[in-house]
């Protein structure tokens, strides 16, 4: 293989990363449309003024995915990436249908516990691996993760006016038929990925009390808690420092989205093409936590707020996309699907835990306090990631057990 093939990546990757970003983009997008519309909707369903009951219908989805994450990543080793995908978007436009078919909030969270259910998080993140090079995969997890911060900001722009033309109904109706849609591009677009080669399955406890993993499992709890703690108070900073109603927020997220990936790009060929992964990741760990600390001091400017969401995108997308990718290396070729379900578990318990114990923080100590913890546990998170071993690349196979 030449010089010029190892370094760059091949035709192959490219159509890897962009056909798995896109299956991502359309799945999160049926996601996020509902998120800035669905409170405004709720009050007209039975049910629909109890607002323990609507909180219930929007965490609903997390909550399952959270279960069901590792069987489909342990699914995935045994059985294929591409059926255990299938099979879950399935299960996702089925859970759509019934949201779009309920008249009262408790089919509405039927329908979200399904749509949850079809947890395929941990098979694109595998399948993803499968398909590339270690020194390429991180660039494929950035564009795969570039695709969730682009439909969300899409999602904050877009779904107030889907919902004045279609409804919400229309919406949900139109989140299954795009999880459709995702089964068209893995079946037609996807690479097929490797062969699964023969070979003993790896018990789930050599990936559960593996250090490195645990490590970057803290990583991916501690990231997404950070971010749903920062999104439960940043709307009403907003609101009070900058007097920015609620439906003029997209201004502020988009070009913050936006800006980032255009820091964020340079950052990640960088770390690759000069073998500094570990210097960048520890550094964009460093910049979520100085964020988030001058935010629990300085918070209550808004021009602080709109900065600091910036730079909070750009460390959140720059370790969304190293977190996965070093997953894909740690841990055993065989349970990579596995590791991963471990991983996105994590991942929706720190959402789930964010929202949790931010509301707390800030009915009890205010919005700065939320800053504060953040910090607190990323301070944990940098000094764990700090003493991890080297990675040593290595070659990929297939297959986990219990």
């Amino acid at each position: 293989m030449s010089d010029q093939l190892t370094d760059a990546m091949s035709r192959e990757e490219m159509r890897a990363g962009a056909s798995l970003a896109s299956i991502f983009g359309l799945r999160m997008l049926g996601m996020f449309l509902i998120l800035p519309v669905f409170s405004v909707y709720a009050p007209s369903l039975a049910g629909g003024d109890n607002l323990l009951l609507v909180g219930i219908a929007l965490g609903a989805y997390g909550l399952t995915q959270a279960f069901f994450q590792i069987p489909f990543g342990i699914a995935s080793d045994i059985f294929g990436r591409k059926r255990v995908m299938v099979i879950g978007l399935l299960i996702f436009a089925i859970g759509s249908v019934v949201a779009a078919l309920a008249n009262d909030i408790y089919w509405t969270i039927f329908g979200r516990v399904i749509q949850g259910a079809g947890a395929i998080s941990a098979a694109i993140t595998a399948l993803a691996a499968d398909l590339t090079r270690e020194q390429h995969r991180t660039k494929v997890m950035a564009m795969i993760g570039s695709s969730i911060g682009l439909v969300f900001a899409l999602s904050l722009v877009a779904a107030p006016l889907l919902y004045s033309l279609i409804g919400m109904h229309g919406i949900f109706w139109m989140t299954g038929a795009l999880a459709l849609v995702a089964i068209a591009v893995l079946t037609h677009v996807v690479p097929e990925p490797p062969l699964v080669q023969p070979g003993p399955r790896v018990p789930l406890r050599e990936v559960l009390v593996n250090t490195q993993l645990l490590r970057l499992n803290l990583g991916i709890f501690t990231l997404h808690m950070s971010q749903m703690m920062l999104f439960l108070v940043v709307p009403g900073l907003l609101i009070k420092t900058g007097n920015l109603p609620l439906a003029a927020h997209w201004k502020v997220y988009l070009p913050a989205v936006l800006a980032s990936f255009v820091i964020m790009v340079p950052a990640i060929i960088y770390a690759e093409k000069r073998q500094k992964l570990r210097v960048v990741f520890i550094a964009a760990i460093v910049l979520l936590l100085l964020t988030l600390l001058v935010l629990g001091v300085e918070g209550n400017h808004f021009y602080i707020v709109v900065g600091g969401l910036l730079s909070f995108f750009v460390a959140f997308n720059l370790l969304e996309a190293m977190l996965p990718s070093l997953i894909s290396r740690v841990a055993p070729p065989r349970a990579k699907g596995a590791a991963l379900g471990v991983y996105n578990t994590t991942q929706s318990l720190g959402l789930f835990l964010g929202g949790a114990i931010g509301g707390l923080l800030a009915k009890y100590l205010g919005s700065q306090s939320v800053f504060v913890f953040a910090a607190g546990v990323t301070t944990l998170w940098l000094a764990a990631a700090a003493s991890m071993r080297p990675i040593v690349p290595r070659q990929p196979i297939a297959s986990v057990t219990l």
